[in-house]
């Protein structure tokens, strides 16, 4: 969500700032900018369809320099049009791009007004462009840090102004910001893999800092106007080019990646070792007696699963939170949890501010699964599992969903193990059927033209309801936004048991309901279920594991699951859904890796 780039150098950076837009394209954004400095002042193109598009313009119009910023921007307050896009001008001498939102733009503009300047745009990044132009004083560097202590809500920015032609300056709040180190240029970033190839020397900016890029180096003050000394790290971030090979769209392979995944995932220890988790993991899991999950959509339905896990198995209680609602609600803190974040990206906005705020109340015990190892929520982290899913491209999640599922299986079992609920033959098979996992999952694959049939289907309604029960509860919810999310079909899902308590209403012909069905405890429970649904006339579409004698019959299609995988079966039974979902949105047409309205990393509350 939202992209930045800059780049001060001896050369022509315009392709630099343009590759890295692209890079970032997979965040998701409706449109695209890129500004530098010439002799009159900064000079822009903007587009509101694809980088491609922009970099057409830019070439048409012969836009070269050597100092400059690039934005891709996913729009908060205003629509996707123009002028809204970024970056934005301040009276034709100052350009800023900007990721986040700023809660007191009102209130500035009025005073901006006041000041005579002119709103040629609905964002909240003007304020921010006409605030710094109305303080500069010759030093940029010092007017945005005056600049920044009026701002409130979220924020990076990047800007330059005409009167320092070798000089960005960007701050960071509740947004990520990276500065690449390279040799007599440097670069600014939100994320470090739109430099890969420029640089592999990174400084990751920390809440509050002000940085200034010239040609002989960085400069970094702190949130309280002191220099700051921060770390140079070296990062190898691949920046090459994802090929789709076979697959017609990233999802799909990213589907069909989920074996490699879990694989990599998968810790290589024949035991569950506290130290997967980091070096302090044994003496802090010793002193927490309960957990406190904070995640946000895909990675919410993980939590839920875990809650399961972790429960049934460590005997641990469990307590799943939506980040974007926990820290607006009074809640009653306990020094004695373990507080687990979960984000594919890390640097989701909601879940960071919610680990902030339980830190704030106290919470000293920390432990992030995240797939990026220099993001915010690691690096704020008093612990951490990485999940090794490679890069996503596809907008709706697939394969960081199931390895942020092995990583909270992994951390159920550790947990277990030391409070002396997990017997050695258990630890054993458990870990025999994680390494088997892969092989499983590549049965579920070969699903495929079976689900395709069904698609065909599905790509006729605009309603679904989906249905699991225990363990698998949250797999139906994740069924669910994964169709609504790329198909646009109304999808809700439910417990099972709560059919007549409401959801059997809405049951017709018309209604598709899919269902998860293993063959665990609750199998009876869930074919009383079924029935409900099958006396209202509705049509059922069941994933049924292959003893759990369900059979095809009029109004209730089937297919059968290879094999029953116990506590792990959510794993396996989620793919599926993934694959309907997928097929379902092909078969409707739609943009399946960027699906309208959406972005890939939330970087904005």
């Amino acid at each position: 969500m939202c992209g930045i780039v800059g780049a001060v150098a001896q050369r022509n950076i315009v392709s630099v700032l343009l590759e890295g837009l692209r890079r970032l394209e997979y965040r998701g954004y409706d449109s695209c900018g890129v500004a530098v400095l010439g002799e009159e002042g900064p000079r822009r193109a903007r587009s509101v369809a694809r980088v491609t598009d922009l970099d057409e313009q830019v070439r048409e119009s012969h836009l070269d320099g050597i100092t400059g910023i690039a934005h891709t921007r996913w729009a908060t307050h205003g629509a996707p049009v123009t002028d809204n896009a970024h970056p934005i001008f301040s009276k034709d001498e100052l350009a800023l791009v900007h990721n986040g939102i700023i809660e007191n733009y009102e209130s500035l503009r009025e005073m901006l007004r006041d000041k005579g300047y002119t709103f040629v745009s609905q964002t909240d990044t003007e304020v921010i462009a006409h605030l710094v132009h109305s303080l500069y004083n010759g030093d940029l560097f010092a007017t945005v840090r005056e600049a920044i202590g009026q701002l409130h809500g979220a924020y990076a920015i990047a800007v330059l102004h005409k009167n320092q032609p070798h000089t960005v300056v960007g701050a960071r709040q509740g947004s990520p910001l990276v500065v690449g180190i390279g040799n007599g240029e440097n670069f600014l970033a939100s994320d470090a893999l739109a430099l890969a190839g420029s640089t592999e020397r990174f400084i990751f900016l920390e809440e509050g800092d002000v940085c200034e890029l010239s040609l002989d180096g960085v400069k970094i003050s702190d949130r309280d106007g002191y220099d700051a000394q921060r770390e140079v790290r070296q990062v190898a971030a691949y920046g090459g080019a994802v090929e789709l090979g076979p697959y017609r769209h990233f999802m799909q392979k990213e589907i069909f990646e989920q074996p490699r995944a879990i694989t990599d995932t998968i810790p290589q220890a024949d035991s569950f070792d506290p130290s997967i988790f980091g070096d302090d993991a044994q003496t802090v899991f010793g002193e927490i007696d309960n957990l406190l999950i904070l995640a946000c959509g895909t990675s919410s339905y993980a939590a839920l699963t875990a809650k399961y896990w972790l429960e049934s198995i460590a005997k641990i209680p469990t307590q799943v939170e939506i980040a974007s609602e926990y820290r607006y609600r009074e809640s009653v803190p306990n020094p004695k949890s373990l507080v687990v974040v979960v984000s594919q990206s890390g640097e989701t906005a909601d879940t960071l501010a919610a680990l902030k705020h339980a830190q704030s109340l106290g919470h000293k015990h920390t432990l992030a699964v995240c797939n990026v190892g220099t993001s915010a929520m690691v690096r704020q982290t008093e612990l951490s599992f990485l999940t090794h899913a490679g890069r996503e491209i596809g907008v709706a999640s697939t394969k960081a969903f199931t390895t942020q599922l092995v990583a909270l299986f992994v951390l159920a079992a550790t947990l277990a193990k030391l409070r002396g609920h997990l017997s050695a033959g258990q630890e054993a098979d458990y870990v025999k059927q994680l390494r088997h996992l892969p092989a499983a999952l590549n049965s579920v694959l070969a699903l495929e033209p079976q689900i395709i049939a069904w698609s065909e289907e599905f790509s006729r309604k605009e309603h679904a309801l989906f249905l699991g029960r225990g363990l698998h509860y949250p797999i139906a919810l994740e069924g669910a936004l994964k169709l609504k999310e790329i198909s646009y079909i109304q999808a809700e899902a439910y417990p099972a048991g709560e059919l007549k308590h409401g959801p059997l209403a809405l049951v017709t012909e018309a209604m598709p309901v899919v269902t998860v069905a293993p063959n665990d405890a609750l199998l009876e429970k869930l074919k009383s279920n079924i029935q409900e649904v099958r006396a209202r006339g509705g049509q059922l579409y069941v994933f049924a594991d292959a003893d759990t004698k369900i059979v095809n019959d009029e109004g209730l299609h089937v297919i059968r699951m290879p094999e029953h995988y116990g506590l792990l079966s959510p794993i396996l039974h989620v793919v599926p859904l993934q694959l309907l979902a997928y097929h379902t949105a092909c078969a409707r047409g739609t943009d399946v890796d960027k699906p309208r309205n959406l972005a890939k990393s939330v970087t904005v509350e």
